[in-house]
């Protein structure tokens, strides 16, 4: 019984004094048999820059350098200690290696990386709004801006490698007048971009929209928007109060692209002329856009407008009879690709030129798994159930338009009123899966089929502008 008690007080004295803790790494507070530090180590005789506090080692390498067979040109640990990685030895470091570090009774992991020096411009805007391309091999930047706003007093946000400096400064302001270069070092990288912003007093193609500023719209619009204003040529974004006021010329624009993103979703003719007001307030330049041969991309919720603008005659009570979305924040997780059907004779229409094809050819894919998306869908139920379209024939007969993709269920997700009479001509996509932006990916994503969404859209800005 006295053995019993000396060892239990034993016990507590230990406890109190923390002689048995260990870290999670299996490290004596004591230390009574050494240090496990990595001191020094080089890769190729590239020295590895040591983070103590994160237990962390990284090589920086140059931009372009083998990795998958790196010998360890230099090793110092501490005293008395070993690791499971010797001087002298070859490493592949495609992926990070896990230094373990022994000494006596304990052992400290460290983690070794190596990190290529890089020099890249990823993203250049003005003011917020105006998105460049990139050229990546050419080291050329393009910019285009309304004429309205000059070229004198410009500020550009710029998105650039990690740990790179930049001269000049991201969000500092400068003349535009000529080409500005932009200098981004790297520790052994290094490059030279030519930034031209070219003034456009008679764009192309706009993208429309209520908000004032293409900061104003919403993510799934605005994420749509700076990828025309970054792969259309003399493309601006312009508000419908900029139509109805007048500020453009549009004698060069061949093309008006909206895409409109709403939730709840806009069911059907009497909900779009509730919600769609701005629209509706800028129906008559918009018609006469199209009735001197400008041509609309109408997407999403966007597709009712045709109805009004003249594309089904009078009868402005063709607006797509199902509609649906949910909202971003309870979006489906798709648990593979998403897709709809090429219509029959249509399958070879130009906006499916150069599609990343899947297992089906006839089916256009357009997400991935993990992907996160709202299904915001507008189309056309075909049945003698309900909607007022018995079959396809009383649909083609009734609006005039031509059958692109069809669903699963056979609706009608992507149409086209093709040009005539001097008209222009309409593309209108509706389906679900026509999705530009997600507020969450799962982790693993990996995205293949949801590039079928950019190269869609290119193809219908080359089709239309023809």
């Amino acid at each position: 019984m006295m053995k019993t008690k000396i060892l239990n007080i034993i016990s507590a004295i230990a406890l109190v004094f923390g002689f048995v803790a260990c870290s999670d790494d299996h490290v004596s507070d004591l230390q009574l048999r050494g240090d496990c530090m990595i001191e020094a180590i080089s890769l190729d005789n590239f020295e590895g820059k040591i983070d103590l506090a994160s237990r962390s080692i990284v090589v920086r390498l140059p931009e372009v350098y083998e990795t998958s067979a790196m010998k360890v040109t230099e090793l110092s640990i501490s005293d008395g200690a070993t690791c499971n990685v010797e001087q002298g030895e070859t490493l592949n470091m495609d992926a990070a290696k896990v230094l373990h570090v022994t000494n006596g009774d304990v052992f400290l992991d460290w983690t070794l990386s190596v990190l290529h020096d890089e020099a890249r411009i990823t993203s250049f805007t003005i003011n917020d709004v105006y998105t460049g391309t990139i050229d990546q091999d050419a080291k050329t930047i393009t910019v285009y801006v309304p004429a309205t706003i000059g070229l004198t007093d410009l500020v550009p946000t710029i998105v650039y490698s990690a740990n790179a400096t930049i001269t000049p400064a991201s969000g500092v302001p400068q003349d535009f007048t000529n080409p500005v270069t932009y200098t981004v070092k790297n520790n052994s990288a290094e490059s030279t971009y030519t930034v031209t912003v070219i003034a456009i007093d008679k764009p192309k193609a706009l993208f429309v929209g209520s908000a004032s500023s293409l900061n104003d719209l919403d993510p799934e619009a605005k994420k749509a928007c700076e990828w025309m204003l970054s792969n259309v040529p003399n493309s601006l974004y312009a508000s419908f109060a900029d139509l109805r006021a007048g500020t453009l010329d549009l004698s060069e624009c061949k093309v008006i692209w909206w895409h409109w993103h709403m939730q709840p979703a806009v069911d059907g003719h009497d909900q779009f002329v509730a919600k769609g007001t701005d629209a509706l307030d800028t129906k008559n330049e918009l018609r006469q856009f199209y009735e001197n041969g400008g041509s609309l991309l109408l997407t999403r919720y966007a597709t009712n407008l045709a109805s009004f603008i003249g594309a089904t005659g009078d009868d402005d009570w063709t607006t797509p009879n199902n509609c649906w979305g949910n909202e971003e924040e309870s979006a489906e997780l798709c648990g593979g690709p998403w897709d709809f059907v090429k219509w029959g004779a249509q399958a070879n229409h130009p906006l499916y030129e150069g599609i990343i094809a899947g297992d089906d050819p006839n089916r256009v894919y357009c997400t991935d798994a993990g992907y996160h998306i709202t299904n915001s869908t507008a189309q056309y139920h075909i049945g003698t159930d309900w909607g007022g379209y018995d079959n396809y024939d009383v649909w083609l007969n009734r609006t005039g338009a031509t059958i692109l993709g069809v669903g699963g269920d056979g609706a009608i997700v992507a149409w086209e009123y093709p040009a005539h009479n001097g008209k222009g001509g309409i593309i209108c996509i509706g389906s679900g899966c026509y999705d530009w932006y997600s507020y969450k990916y799962e982790d693993g994503y990996v995205e293949k089929f949801h590039k079928n969404i950019e190269i869609m859209t290119k193809n219908a800005f080359n089709y239309l502008m023809k």
